[in-house]
């Protein structure tokens, strides 16, 4: 197991201006207030950081920027998802010069193969990029392909892959997926990809978590694999629950679904807390405005959230 890659690896979200370009001073405030609450290293262009959003330039800006605010204060896994293998490899070998610490694929998500498919394309990418760590990443969701636990293990115990970030949302075959990696002597460093049950995770052995609800709050998911860590069970406890009470913030708009309810609330929090300067959206999804920001609002004060920034002001932020 390759303990650079354990504990709480948030998958960055990416601040826009109102105008829609990346917003460098908002993007510092963020990974700083990340990296100062602990965590133990940062994902740029997961799901949350934009990838399927963004044009080969602006994942280069992306990557470029983080690496130049994180300057090597923690390991930076950078999101090198595209439909098929040569493209997959395109961003790999980009995100390596670029200094990325560990790249992170999905299986083929266009010309949908079977298994042998999936299992050559991991094994093509890390023929081409072999000297960087590569995850997979376990996202049926979006690419419509759930990675077979025996087929993650193997590729860890032929050292193609050295770890796997779980964003399956099926609790049972991720608890397998760990106990046959322990079985095979642990080759593949295993992350949850979970908000609300990653007690739940780490009860079951996981390495560590990529919870995008840390963009907000970190601080609380630091404390709790600190006391993962050190076997406090209730402090683990205690700490899921104040921070599943936070994720309410995705469940409280209306009119809004998918990546608009759920990034949408993380950046709408973020304009509320001072961190960025809008909620702005990537084309064609809409920021959240009025009563949704209102909502999302009153979630963050009952939690204990002091707000920097007025709904309204949130609201209006992306019509300058």
């Amino acid at each position: 197991m390759n303990s650079k890659f354990r504990g709480v690896i948030p998958p960055v979200v990416t601040p826009l201006t109102a105008a829609g370009e990346v917003d460098r001073v908002s993007f510092e405030n963020s990974l700083n207030r990340m990296i100062d609450a602990g965590v133990n290293g940062l994902f740029v262009l997961g799901s949350s950081g934009e990838v399927a959003f963004s044009t080969d330039d602006r994942r280069k800006e992306i990557i470029q920027t983080a690496m130049e605010i994180v300057d090597g204060r923690v390991p930076v896994l950078v999101g090198c998802i595209d439909t098929e293998t040569n493209r997959v490899i395109e961003h790999a070998l980009e995100a390596r010069e670029l200094g990325a610490d560990a790249i992170v694929a999905t299986a083929p998500f266009y010309a949908l193969g079977g298994l042998p498919e999936i299992e050559r394309h991991f094994r093509l990418i890390h023929e081409a990029v072999p000297d960087t760590p590569l995850f997979a990443y376990d996202i049926p969701v979006c690419v419509h392909t759930k990675l077979p636990g025996d087929l993650l293990v193997r590729l860890g115990l032929d050292g193609v892959l050295t770890g796997v970030k779980d964003s399956s949302n099926d609790d049972v075959a991720f608890r397998f997926l760990v106990d046959d990696n322990n079985k095979a002597g642990h080759p593949l460093t295993l992350l949850t990809g979970q908000e609300v049950v990653v007690d739940g995770a780490y009860m079951a052995g996981a390495d560590g978590s990529v919870p995008g609800l840390a963009n907000v709050e970190a601080t609380g998911y630091v404390h709790m694999w600190n006391a993962y860590q050190e076997g406090d069970w209730r402090a683990v406890r205690e700490e899921q629950d104040k921070l599943a009470a936070l994720m309410r913030i995705v469940t409280v708009t209306s009119g809004v679904s998918g990546f608009g309810a759920g990034v949408g609330a993380f950046k709408t929090a973020l304009a509320l807390l001072g961190v960025f300067a809008t909620n702005q959206m990537p084309n064609p999804v809409l920021p959240l405005k009025g009563e949704n920001v209102r909502r999302i609002a009153d979630v963050l004060k009952e939690n204990g959230l002091e707000l920097a920034a007025t709904p309204e002001e949130v609201s209006e932020s992306t019509e300058r």
